[in-house]
């Protein structure tokens, strides 16, 4: 691919990222195309159809966060300020978005998807486990526990912001307040605990139990 082709194609997964995490998989392809600076017949040079490029982008959501995750676990020397970095980074990143995603026409069983999400799962598995091997993390909890904390604080309202209606009816702007409760949150996983959980942790396989 010629360095212009690709500069494009990158630029469009990073438009379609942007636009399909604040509206949702259905915004119309030509927002996508003003918000990259192309026309429609670019995008379909590089990408057959919606789904497609729907998957791409989750293969870039999913990248960029797995390489907060390795990063944050890589540079902090405290095991817990190293999730708390990656939590908030993740959460900037609208993790919460990839469910509508996966659910509207990601292919989850693409040979790229798979390998994307066990290096994302691997990365997420080392922090907790190196916060717990500290002491620092309550044993209670597993991954599945915190991606619904991460999914349910930083996934989109429906109707807000969508292109079509404006800027949401006048719902609050629930992003203003993500970090503030995601911290509330993340004190709530530190030792020692302050009351024992209800039911069992959440593991990634109990996760995907619930979407199959």
């Amino acid at each position: 691919m010629r360095a212009d082709a690709l500069r494009n194609r990158e630029r469009i997964i990073a438009a379609a990222r942007e636009v399909l995490v604040e509206y949702g998989a259905e915004v119309p392809l030509d927002e996508i195309a003003r918000r990259a600076g192309v026309g429609n017949a670019t995008i379909y040079r590089h990408f057959a159809d919606r789904r497609e490029l729907i998957h791409h982008v989750t293969l870039s959501v999913m990248g960029r966060i797995a390489d907060q995750a390795e990063a944050a676990r890589a540079e902090e020397t405290d095991a817990f300020q190293a999730l708390r970095r990656f939590v908030h980074a993740a959460a900037d990143e609208r993790i919460g978005a990839l469910c509508p995603l996966l659910s509207d026409g990601a292919d989850r069983d693409h040979p790229d998807h798979v390998a994307a999400r066990g290096r994302l799962e691997a990365a997420i598995e080392a922090l907790m486990r190196s916060a717990r091997d500290t002491g620092q993390l309550r044993a209670d909890i597993d991954v599945g526990d915190l991606m619904v904390a991460l999914t349910q604080l930083t996934r989109p309202l429906p109707g807000w912001g969508s292109p079509r209606t404006g800027s949401g009816g006048g719902c609050v702007n629930f992003d203003l307040f993500v970090h503030r409760h995601l911290q509330l949150f993340l004190d709530g996983l530190m030792t020692p605990a302050r009351s024992e959980l209800p039911g069992s942790a959440a593991t990634l396989e109990d996760l995907r139990r619930q979407q199959s």
